[in-house]
C-alpha cells in the first residue's frame, strides 16, 4: 500500500516573498479557497507578524478554508509566536511553524549565537508555541548547510519539546539529492524520538534540484513536501507542487507514495495564480506549461496517433487539461459560459458573470474562434469601485519624425455613478509612453514603469494580446493587467489596473526582502 505524503502549500507565504508575486487580500482568499480545493493537506497563509496586512490574511484564510490545516511562520520569539497563534485562533486546524537557523555561516554572520544559544531558543520557542497549539512544525532554518551531528542534536531537542512536524530546509539551493538522501536517512538512524515528528522537505530551486531533492528525501523515510504553484518563490524559486505531485503519482511503482491530490485541478489552479500574479509559466514548464502535451515532431505524431503512451507518461486531462479546446461561440448562453468558466477553474456568478458574459459576447463578435485561454483572459477578478477609473476610449498620433501624442477618456466609478475626464499628452518615447502619461495625468499619480510584458493568448491573426505592467508609485510596487485584441488597448487597461491599486494603495515596498525558510 501507498504511503501517503502530505502536501504543505508555501504559494501564499514562501511563493508570494518572490519579486513580483505579492498579492491582495482578496486575491489571497481566492487562491486559498483553489488550493483547498485542490485538495493541499496544509496552506501556509503567512508570517503575521511580518506586517499587519500579513496578519489579516493569515486571519482571513485561518476563518475561510474548511478540510485544511493552516500554517502561520514564526521566527523563535515570544511576539512572532504570540502574533502566530493570535491569527490563527479561527482555524479549524491551526498549525504554528516556527524557525531559527542552525547552519555554521548564520550562526556566525546572522545571529551570531553559539551552538548552545541555538538550543536553549529553538526549544523555548517550540514549547511556547505548543502552549498555543498542538501542531507545531520546527524548521532548523539552512539544515541543508547544518553539520549533521549539530542538526540531529536540534531535532531531538525539537522534538522533545513539542514539535510534531521538523522540516529540513535547502533554504538556498545549495543541496544535491544525494546529500538531502543522507541527511534525511541519517536523522531516520540517528535522533531516537525521531519517530514522534514527520520529516518535511523544504527545497529552493537555486540550481535546479528542489524537485529531486524533495524526492531524495521521501526515499530516505520523509513524510511531507513544502512546495508551490508553479514553483514560485525566493529567488530561482521552491520546490513546483504540481511536479513533485506528478511525479509520485506516475512513478508509484518506484517511490511507493502518493498524494491526495485532486489532480484534474492543477492546471485551473496553475492558471489562476498566473493570472493573480501577472506571472506566466513558461511554455516548456513541466505538467502545466502549454507545451507539456504538444508534438511537433513527425515521429512523435506518428507513435501519438497509434498509441498515445508511446511519447506521453500522462494523460494532459489527468492534470486538468481539456482535450478540446475551443468549445463556445457567439450563440452560446450565459449558462454554457458559467459552466465552462468553472471547469476552468475559475467559478463565477452574479453581477461578475453578467460582466463577463457582456465581455464574452463582444469577443466573440469580433474573433473567429474562441478558446478557453480567450474565456480565462476576460475574467475580471474585482469589481470596480467609486475610486476606480475604467477606458473609455483613446486616440494616439505617431510619425516617424514628430514626437507622439495621446488623449485618453477615463470613467471613474461604479455602474450608476460615474464621472468621464479627458486629458492630452505631447510627446514621450512613443505611443504607449504617451498614453500612459497621458492616464498619468487624468489620474493625478506619478508612476514608473518597472515591467511591461505583451503575450498572445492564443493563436492566430484576430488572438487576444495579454498585456502585464508593475509599476512603482510612492515607493510601491503595483501590478496591472489588460486583455484585448489591440494590444495598445491592453496595455493601456494594463496601466489603469496599476493605477487603481495605486490609488487603492497598500502594495508592497518596491524594494523589500523578508525572511525565508
Amino acid at each position: 500500500m501507498s504511503r501517503q505524503i502530505t502536501i504543505f502549500d508555501t504559494t501564499l507565504r514562501d511563493g508570494e516573498q518572490s519579486p513580483g508575486c505579492s498579492m491582495n487580500l482578496a486575491e489571497k482568499l481566492e487562491m486559498a479557497q483553489a488550493l483547498t480545493d485542490l485538495r493541499v493537506d496544509v496552506i501556509e497563509a503567512g508570517f503575521p507578524i511580518a506586517s499587519p496586512g500579513d496578519f489579516e490574511s493569515v486571519k482571513a484564510i485561518a476563518e475561510l478554508v474548511k478540510g485544511v490545516q493552516v500554517a502561520g511562520l514564526a521566527r523563535c520569539n515570544d511576539k512572532d509566536i504570540d502574533r502566530a497563534g493570535e491569527a490563527l485562533k479561527g482555524a479549524e486546524a491551526p498549525r504554528i511553524h516556527v524557525f531559527l537557523a542552525t547552519s555554521a555561516i548564520h550562526r556566525e554572520f546572522k545571529l551570531k549565537m553559539d551552538k548552545e544559544e541555538i538550543l536553549r531558543r529553538a526549544v523555548e520557542g517550540v514549547k511556547r508555541a505548543r502552549n498555543l497549539c498542538d501542531n507545531v512544525e520546527f524548521s532548523p532554518e539552512d539544515a541543508a548547510r547544518t553539520e549533521l551531528d549539530f542538526l540531529c542534536e536540534v531535532v531531538e531537542a525539537a522534538i522533545k519539546a513539542g514539535a510534531t512536524t521538523v522540516n529540513i530546509p535547502d533554504t538556498v539551493g545549495y543541496a544535491t539529492p544525494a546529500h538531502m538522501y543522507n541527511h534525511i536517512k541519517t536523522l531516520v538512524d540517528r535522533v531516537p524520538n525521531i519517530d514522534k515528528a514527520v520529516i518535511s522537505m523544504h527545497c529552493h530551486d537555486d540550481l535546479g534540484m528542489a524537485v529531486a531533492n524533495s524526492l531524495a528525501g521521501i526515499e530516505a523515510g520523509a513524510g511531507q513536501i513544502e512546495c508551490t504553484m508553479n514553483g514560485i518563490g525566493e529567488r530561482a524559486g521552491n520546490c513546483a507542487l504540481e511536479e513533485v505531485v506528478m511525479a509520485l503519482r506516475t512513478r508509484n511503482d518506484f517511490y511507493n507514495a502518493d498524494t491526495r491530490i485532486d489532480a484534474t485541478r492543477l492546471v485551473p489552479t496553475s492558471r489562476l495564480l498566473s493570472g493573480i500574479t501577472g506571472m506566466e509559466a513558461p511554455r516548456n514548464k513541466a505538467i502545466i506549461g502549454r507545451n507539456a502535451f504538444a508534438h511537433e515532431s513527425g515521429i512523435h505524431q506518428d507513435g501519438m496517433l497509434k498509441e498515445p503512451t508511446t511519447y506521453e507518461i500522462m494523460r494532459p486531462e489527468d492534470v486538468g487539461f481539456t482535450k478540446t479546446d475551443l468549445v463556445l461561440g457567439k450563440h452560446s448562453g450565459r449558462a454554457a459560459l458559467a459552466d465552462r468558466l468553472k471547469a476552468l477553474g475559475h467559478p463565477v456568478q452574479g453581477e461578475t458573470l453578467v460582466k463577463v458574459f457582456d465581455a464574452f459576447k463582444r469577443l466573440a463578435d469580433k474573433k473567429k474562434e474562441v478558446y478557453d485561454a480567450d474565456l480565462i483572459a476576460l475574467v475580471d477578478k474585482r469589481s470596480p469601485t467609486e475610486r476606480d477609473w475604467s477606458l473609455v476610449s483613446y486616440e494616439v498620433k505617431t510619425h516617424t519624425d514628430d514626437p507622439p501624442s495621446a488623449t485618453v477618456t477615463l470613467r471613474r466609478g461604479a455602474e450608476g455613478k460615474t464621472e468621464e475626464q479627458t486629458d492630452t499628452f505631447f510627446g514621450g518615447d512613443g505611443p504607449l509612453d504617451a498614453l500612459f502619461r497621458a492616464v498619468e495625468k487624468v489620474t493625478g499619480l506619478q508612476m514608473e514603469v518597472r515591467d511591461y510584458r505583451v503575450h498572445s493568448v492564443t493563436k492566430g491573426k484576430d488572438a487576444q494580446g495579454e498585456a502585464n505592467i508593475e509599476a512603482v508609485c510612492d515607493g510601491r510596487l503595483y501590478r496591472g493587467r489588460g486583455v484585448s485584441t489591440d494590444t495598445v488597448e491592453a496595455s493601456t487597461k494594463a496601466f489603469i489596473a496599476a493605477a487603481n491599486g495605486a490609488l487603492a494603495g497598500g502594495g508592497p515596498p518596491a524594494d523589500v526582502r523578508r525572511n525565508a525558510v
